[in-house]
């Protein structure tokens, strides 16, 4: 990806501003979500299994990926669709839905035949483990344009994600006619999975852009930390909340009822302009303490900001990230967004600075009431001074399969 990153600070501000939507955005679940909570749902937890045979059920009103612990390693890959018509697509759904089921099953690979290519790539060994991973399933705004007779079908509220005040979107790194989200405890899992996939689907699919990501561990304890050091998503909502924050409401078409809508953000940190600031001016511009992850008004990092007694952001500055992201008043308690964000590391850029940042993922009921809303509240805010958005997408998560017969996308084509 191109980058107009130069040594002069200011010079950088103008390309990148942008991420601090994009951040933001998974800072409205952060904030929104550091919440205390008496209905014992536990606070974010990033540790992770090491059990190789950890799995997940594959069938349910509502695909895996989602609301699950969000497990270490995630891969974030945008397809654009090769076939045409609804008879095909259906095959293609039905496809990946039989990958999908059997990789998060586990078992013994296929049997290698004499006279044809190897069942599996071999990665994993003859024993597939499960890992805990996930396969999620997304269609975008250009899988309505007519190809599949499904312009009728269409989400209420999916669009394609627009450039905000902030955005330098790169083209070939945004939107796709289906995304997967690929997530597992180990990282050959993921990989082993897309290639799984890619392979049964030759033909029919093209990758346009793919991401991978990875967890840190709790250092030293709770929640994962980002690039800039500091804590990074603290708790999402509870399950009592997923019906008006999380799943297609009653005014979506029938057949969306068990998604989600999905937002997908490609974010770059410019690391070595951040390192040249204090941690005193790195805690202002986030409103949180670096070692603890608590709000500088006090208490860890699952403690209330205390907004009421600080209306000139004398300890929280009123353009802090936790605070312009979530402003804890009656009117932005709805939305909260449940985010799932891995940290990426990409190598070094053109220009020999290191390529790195967020691969940010978040799910809601609404794109207008919870991301949009939030995204255009951060814009301009001192992050942008640091991060910038360059890619991702909107994208509708299908409902869950209900059976061994079922596949994803049968309600849509219905």
């Amino acid at each position: 990806m191109p980058c107009p990153f130069t040594f002069s600070r200011r010079t950088f501000l103008t390309g990148a501003a942008a991420a601090s939507a994009a951040l933001g955005a998974q800072a409205t679940a952060q904030g929104l979500s550091a919440r205390s909570r008496d209905d014992g749902t536990p606070r974010s937890d990033h540790s992770h299994t090491n059990d190789p045979a950890a799995r997940l059920e594959f069938q349910g009103d509502h695909q895996q990926g989602i609301v699950n612990q969000p497990q270490k390693y995630a891969e974030v890959v945008a397809l654009d669709l090769q076939c045409t018509g609804k008879q095909r697509l259906e095959q293609l759904l039905r496809t990946i839905t039989d990958r999908a089921r059997a990789l998060t099953a586990g078992g013994a690979t296929p049997p290698d035949g004499i006279a044809f290519p190897a069942g599996d790539s071999g990665e994993l060994g003859p024993e597939l483990p499960t890992d805990n991973l996930s396969v999620t399933v997304a269609v975008g705004d250009s899988l309505f344009d007519g190809r599949f007779g499904l312009s009728n079908k269409k989400p209420a509220r999916l669009r394609e994600m627009e450039a905000f005040a902030d955005d330098t979107l790169v083209a070939e790194k945004c939107h796709g006619d289906l995304v997967l989200q690929l997530c597992a405890d180990q990282h050959d899992t993921v990989t082993h999975a897309l290639r799984d996939i890619l392979r049964h689907t030759r033909g029919d699919v093209a990758v346009k852009w793919r991401q991978n990501g990875y967890m840190n561990e709790p250092r030293p304890t709770g929640t994962q930390r980002n690039h800039f050091g500091f804590k990074d998503g603290i708790v999402n909502p509870s399950p009592d909340e997923f019906d008006h924050l999380v799943w297609a409401g009653a005014d979506e078409p029938a057949w969306t009822a068990g998604g989600s809508y999905m937002v997908v953000r490609l974010i770059t940190m410019y690391s070595e302009f951040w390192d040249r600031i204090s941690i005193a001016e790195q805690e202002q511009i986030f409103g949180r303490d670096r070692a603890t992850g608590g709000p500088l008004s006090g208490g860890d990092e699952y403690a209330e900001p205390d907004y009421l007694d600080d209306a000139n952001g004398d300890v929280i500055p009123t353009d802090a990230h936790i605070r312009l992201a979530n402003p804890r008043t009656a009117e932005t308690a709805d939305q909260l967004m449940l985010r799932r964000a891995y940290n990426y590391d990409n190598g070094v850029r053109d220009n020999g600075t290191l390529d790195i940042g967020l691969l940010f993922v978040c799910f809601q009921q609404d794109l207008q009431r919870q991301f949009v809303t939030v995204q255009q509240r951060l814009e301009g805010e001192p992050l942008a001074d640091y991060i910038r958005p360059y890619g991702g997408g909107y994208f509708f998560a299908l409902p869950g399969v209900r059976d061994e017969d079922d596949f994803l996308g049968r309600t849509l084509l219905a």
